[in-house]
């Protein structure tokens, strides 16, 4: 096939490019059912969690449904692209602020935020009006980031990002005026009940669906398993790119939002290293180019998690009462991420996905 019958069409050269590589290339969420079952997996979660009735287990599923958000976030860019991003939580930290200004009483906006704008200070809306808003807002900064970044590759984009992230994290620890600085911003209305967060949760799962069985999406893998003939068959990489990177910074910002709901508090620290490490860390470990693995990975992890935590607390065991040291968390992420790089590159799900039928990706 030559050059220019390559560049008929893009999208079916594509096609023709995974043909030509079908162990590396897998149409993340192709299928519908893909979604279905992962949103129904969710469901019985939230069942069974209403049923409990505990309010800190509550709480633990509540967490578990944000970074849901935020690792499908992740791999809406990551994961098709190819390219790693240490940034995307920077988009969190814009949505958790915005959130803030938005639904905090003006009264404590006024003496604890004072340089915020007239109509934003007088603004008291609704949470999820909230959460829109700064989605909005996180993926209009995605894209005046993206215009500059999407044209790198490599470690240099990577190095890119996370200079992103940092600037975020500086701009926000010392804008004391608007965003109290490194002080904790509070006031937040607290969302107690589990649902706003699985419909959230759900939404976002689907967005990355679509996005995934789209021209667009269609056309990023191919260029990420196959750079040199996605450009040769006329697809526009940078900008693809920068669509799913856009689409990405709009759910992380929706996800910090939600995050500060969940907390009713935000400072600039809630949204950096650490908790890039941990979203990292479970898209890594389910797998980068799944969407399943997007999701599940966070239960998984999210349960060893909840379990360390449990033996941190200290359990009785006899007459004294024996605990791990603290920090161990950290510790056994950073193990299991070893691990699972050095055994199975590509994550527990790999390139395969949730299906009713087998759909093995070798």
């Amino acid at each position: 096939m030559s050059t220019s019958s390559l560049a008929i069409d893009p999208i079916l050269n594509a096609n023709a490019i995974a043909a030509r590589k079908p162990a590396r290339f897998a149409l993340a969420g192709k299928s519908i059912v893909t979604p279905i079952l992962l949103l129904l997996i969710l469901l019985a979660i939230a069942l069974v969690t209403t049923m409990i009735g505990s309010k800190p287990f509550n709480q633990v599923i509540i967490d578990l449904f944000v970074r849901i958000i935020l690792v499908v976030g992740l791999y809406v860019f990551i994961g098709n692209s190819g390219v790693m991003s240490f940034g995307q939580i920077g988009f969190t930290c814009l949505g958790a602020y915005v959130a803030a200004w938005l639904t905090i009483n003006p009264v404590m906006k006024k003496m604890s935020l004072p340089g915020l704008p007239g109509f934003i200070m007088q603004a008291k809306l609704e949470y999820w009006q909230g959460a829109l808003l700064a989605a909005l807002f996180a993926g209009v900064v995605a894209l005046i980031f993206g215009r500059v970044l999407m044209r790198l590759s490599g470690i240099a984009a990577s190095i890119a990002t996370f200079a992103m992230l940092a600037m975020i994290n500086t701009i926000y620890s010392n804008w004391d005026r608007v965003t109290g600085a490194t002080s904790s911003v509070v006031g937040i209305p607290i969302v107690r009940s589990i649902w706003p967060y699985f419909i959230a949760a759900g939404i976002v799962i689907f967005i990355a669906w679509l996005h995934a069985i789209s021209r667009s999406g269609l056309a990023l893998r191919a260029a990420r398993d196959e750079p040199t003939a996605a450009a040769a068959s006329g697809i526009d990489i940078p900008k693809e790119r920068l669509i799913a990177f856009v689409i990405s910074g709009a759910i992380m910002g929706a996800g910090g939002a939600l995050t500060a709901h969940s907390i009713g508090v935000v400072t600039p620290d809630n949204f950096y290293l650490s908790l890039t490490f941990v979203t990292l860390s479970m898209l890594v470990v389910g797998g980068m180019s799944s969407l399943t693995g997007s999701v599940l990975g966070v239960v998984i992890l999210s349960a060893l998690i909840q379990g360390l935590r449990f033996l941190e607390a200290g359990v009785p065991v006899g007459g004294s009462m024996l605990a791990l040291p603290k920090g161990l968390q950290e510790i056994a992420l950073g193990i299991i991420m070893i691990v699972i790089l050095a055994l199975r590159p590509a994550g527990l799900f790999g390139n395969r996905e949730l299906t009713l039928h087998s759909n093995r990706s070798e």
